[in-house]
């Protein structure tokens, strides 16, 4: 049975024995920083789970789990220079804390680290070949996704599938490839590996899916934020371009003229906005998308050969992020 809370702290204890330390203090204090912050965790633990769910040893897991999480946090911190957002999980961000130069700087040196524990995973030649060439494709996929994010912000011709193609590229591809790299470090045969990344990749963009819904939709003592964050940035989620797709007459002039302005009163374009997502049914159109991705999930999750009991725990994770409701 794979325990996650076990493999949770298997990661964390692991993390702290590795943690960044070393002089110069300006360069690695940030990078301890946010790696220390508290995250869900989520892509290193799906690499524990890929291995465990194929016996393997987690003296070549863990390390695999530690560039994972490197990597996804080294591209949280040049995404929020990017973004020029000041706040990352609650707290200032890398750049807003030590200041734009160093928060390049730190970010570079992450990447260089996400390489090294990398090549600790694998125990044979071909294994580290393997790990290299999902990961180099799942990083490309993750810089190409974010270059397609920018470049939404100034188009208005965006297309469903468009979007659904970015989220993949951006926030599922390390999912799917964290589940792919640990199935490599225990030995896991070619096809079993791809079952992984499929499972992996269609839960990554039904999480992002949700995260969508639960923006616009959710209850804010719950979401623990305000809602209708996305509409206020004026963001063509697939919720607004599905209602830019069915919206006729005044309601698409409203809509379209509300999601290209900024009005003074935010609390009445997120109302507006929200009551013709709602007029226009998006609420359920949007969960049945997120459930087509969930059921090609745990279609490719089926036919994994793999133990059962390990299975329905990777279905329970996955399970448990789809209907959260923060």
């Amino acid at each position: 049975m794979l325990d996650i809370k076990a493999l949770r702290n298997s990661f964390e204890a692991y993390r702290q024995q590795h943690a960044f330390s070393q002089a110069p203090q300006r360069l690695y204090e940030p990078v301890e920083y946010i790696m220390s912050s508290s995250g869900k965790r989520l892509r290193p633990v799906l690499v524990l789970m890929g291995g465990a769910l194929f016996k393997g040893d987690m003296a070549y897991s863990l390390p695999v789990a530690m560039a994972v999480e490197i990597f996804h946090n080294f591209s949280l911190v040049h995404d929020d220079i990017m973004d020029e957002a000041p706040l990352r999980r609650g707290r200032p961000a890398v750049h807003t804390k030590y200041g734009l130069n160093t928060g390049i700087l730190s970010g570079d040196v992450m990447l260089i680290y996400a390489y090294q524990f990398l090549s600790k995973g694998g125990k044979t030649a071909k294994e580290v070949a393997d790990l290299l060439d999902v990961f180099n494709t799942v990083a490309i996929e993750v810089c190409e996704g974010q270059q397609f994010d920018v470049d939404f912000e100034s188009r208005n011709d965006v297309t469903i599938s468009e979007y659904i193609n970015m989220i993949e590229l951006k926030t599922a591809a390390l999912v799917g490839g964290s589940l792919q790299m640990g199935g490599i470090t225990a030995g896991a045969p070619p096809e079993a590996q791809h079952q992984l990344r499929d499972f992996g990749r269609n839960i990554g963009i039904a999480f992002q899916l949700q995260d969508d819904i639960l923006d616009t939709f959710g209850d804010p003592e719950k979401v623990g934020k305000r809602v209708g964050g996305d509409i206020l940035q004026n963001k063509k989620t697939f919720l607004i371009l599905k209602a830019l797709e069915l919206a006729e007459g005044e309601t698409y002039k409203t809509l379209h003229h509300l999601m290209t302005t900024n009005p003074e009163d935010e609390d009445s374009k997120v109302r507006t906005v929200t009551q013709i997502l709602r007029e226009l049914s998006i609420p359920a159109w949007a969960e049945q998308q997120k459930q087509q991705y969930q059921d090609r999930a745990f279609s490719a999750l089926d036919a994994l050969e793999a133990p059962k009991q390990g299975k329905q725990q990777l279905q329970a994770l996955a399970e448990q992020l789809l209907v959260r409701e923060s």
